[in-house]
């Protein structure tokens, strides 16, 4: 199948009836005339996460076959927790959901609130994808694919660049966590057909930098070796679809540290007032450490989720009190 903005177009009208336009709201703190910045905030999701945006997508084209099967995916947590609630909005009875045994309790809990069933297989994200492919083999489920290479899947992430251009036109620069890539990927494709000189900009952490080292290298890693991380779901290898189309769409990719990441946590919750988890303020960190790299005068910075454990803020907020 193919993947354009026709098809982030057709995902805008299929998922509108179920998911929030979240808020573009102006930062209180990282702006200073003539820069502004703003957060779109889909952590205001029911889940919490931009995820339900591609679940949705994927879930409502199923067959009935498809759907009486029951689906099955692999997730650090929010995928996860997005195909359980896209799942019980539609009435597909059964969901499995495979997590890596360090997958935090908070989106565990998710899991389980909204019908699905967590499997915890892997020491890592990676570990856990080899582990839950054979089990999808095994056990002939409907598959739903996180990030790997399905156009509806990326269809379903690029509709937030819809909503923030239409939120504000102005914007000309927007900041996107990298994990697997289909957000990333789905938002520039659509942000460049919507207004051309748009910048997207993507960021990863430093402890693990996959797209960054895939282009460097002229390599494709569908694994990755990470060094421990606070951005859970930022953790392996990248997807086939993200690494074959971001590097036509995206004008720069920008890794930041874990420690500026720790800061902009708690800089979230203390200062702006919103509960962001670790991997999505990598946009906020990138502000925060690369400000002229970054540029632009209107910039939308995503944070793609607020599924952080508890345990996990309120020690970052302890050690960088700002």
């Amino acid at each position: 199948m193919a993947f354009g903005f026709k098809e982030v177009q057709e995902a805008y009208q299929r998922i509108a009836p179920y998911v929030r336009k979240t808020p573009l709201e102006e930062s209180y703190y990282l702006g200073n005339a003539p820069r502004r910045v703003f957060f779109k905030l889909e952590t205001f999701q029911r889940a919490k996460s931009f995820k339900i945006r591609g679940a949705l997508n994927k879930l409502l084209t199923l067959t009935p076959e498809e759907a009486a099967r029951g689906v099955v995916t692999i997730s650090s947590g929010n995928h996860g927790s997005s195909v359980s609630y896209a799942a019980s909005l539609l009435g597909i009875q059964t969901a499995q959901i495979i997590v890596p045994e360090t997958a935090p309790q908070s989106k565990i809990d998710k899991i389980r609130y909204f019908g699905g069933q967590p499997l915890l297989m892997g020491k890592d994200y990676d570990e856990a994808h080899a582990l839950g492919m054979d089990y999808v083999r095994q056990h002939g489920m409907t598959y739903i694919d996180p990030y790997y290479d399905d156009p509806l899947v990326y269809a379903g992430q690029g509709t937030i660049a819809i909503e923030i251009l239409e939120q504000n036109p102005d914007i000309d620069t927007i900041l996107v966590p990298i994990g697997g890539g289909a957000l990333l990927t789905g938002i520039a494709v659509a942000a460049k057909a919507i207004k051309p000189s748009v910048r997207v900009i993507g960021v990863q952490t430093e402890a693990c930098p996959a797209m960054i080292r895939a282009y460097e290298d002229n390599q494709f890693y569908p694994d990755f070796p990470c060094e421990g991380s606070l951005c859970d779901s930022l953790i392996g290898g990248i997807g086939a679809l993200s690494y074959q189309m971001a590097k036509h769409y995206v004008n720069d990719l920008i890794a930041v540290s874990e420690e500026t990441i720790g800061r902009a946590v708690s800089f979230m919750a203390r200062k702006e007032k919103y509960i962001v988890e670790a991997g999505s303020c990598t946009t906020v960190a990138a502000v925060m450490d690369w400000p002229e790299r970054v540029g632009g005068k209107n910039i939308a910075l995503v944070l793609s989720g607020g599924n952080i454990d508890g345990e996990v803020l309120c020690s970052l907020m302890q050690k960088y009190p700002c």
